[in-house]
């Protein structure tokens, strides 16, 4: 009777042993599951950020026009060179960029300024490594293709080629004049209008652009072809790259990251 007893007491600890570790099958989570924040060409972003991140009453606010790899490897991101250039004309490399968190708007309703919050849970996602000459066009300062670059922390981040209605696969030279092209921008989402000709180096379009646009990837079809900067303009992004290639350092080799 007693050995009943003990035999009995050890099936009950074995079961509830191996019901136990069952369970832990079933709800642990996976070892690589991926939980950076993904981000890509039509992201918004936020930075300068006054006086802090945490309680921000002043910021600047523009969008991503891609992500990839340069040929070193490292992952970087691409926007406007203007997001990163204060009222005294200086260049703001070593800024901290955040994720702007807020929801990205439409044409119709554009995303509230006001809104706009960094992610501080994925926190600063890269740093400022190369701001190229603006455009200048309603200035008399020199032409520029509008390009800066952002070397991300690829423990926080991952690329994606999807932003919104925007999808990246691949990038080309701007389309025939008359062609619809379209851009996706954080404070507008996805507006569209057809390539009307070219302008010193940049190419004109009726694509519809807001502030905090700045940056938005210009696609046709799939196919990334220049970064918005505002009154109906874009720069080229082989352009873009050529340039980046002959600067050389962070970004130089750039490609699309898979």
């Amino acid at each position: 009777m007693i050995l009943l007893s003990r035999h009995l007491r050890a099936l009950r600890a074995l079961g509830l042993a191996l019901l136990l570790a069952t369970l832990s099958l079933v709800t642990a989570p996976s070892a690589s599951a991926d939980t950076r924040t993904a981000i890509g060409g039509g992201t918004g972003i936020i930075f300068r950020l006054q006086p802090n991140p945490q309680e921000p009453t002043g910021f600047y606010v523009c969008t991503l026009t891609a992500v990839g790899r340069d040929a070193a490897g490292n992952l970087v991101a691409l926007t406007n060179a203007h997001c990163f250039i204060d009222e005294a004309g200086n260049k703001l490399v070593g800024e901290k960029v955040y994720r702007d968190r807020s929801p990205a708007g439409t044409a119709f309703s554009p995303a509230p300024l006001a809104d706009s919050r960094p992610d501080l849970d994925t926190g600063v996602i890269g740093t400022v490594t190369y701001v190229s000459t603006p455009n200048n066009l309603l200035n008399s300062g020199p032409k520029g293709l509008d390009y800066a670059v952002i070397k991300l922390d690829e423990s926080r981040v991952a690329p994606t080629g999807t932003v919104g209605g925007v999808t990246i696969t691949s990038l080309g030279a701007p389309p025939a004049n008359g062609t619809r092209m379209c851009k996706e921008g954080h404070r507008t989402g996805l507006t569209c209008g057809i390539k009307l000709g070219t302008h010193d180096l940049w190419f004109t379009h009726l694509i519809w652009t807001d502030g905090g646009d700045s940056g938005s990837p210009v696609v046709d079809g799939q196919t990334l072809v220049g970064n918005a900067w505002g009154a109906q303009h874009s720069s080229p992004i082989l352009s873009i790259l050529d340039e980046m290639n002959a600067h050389g350092g962070v970004g130089a080799g750039f490609h699309l990251a898979t």
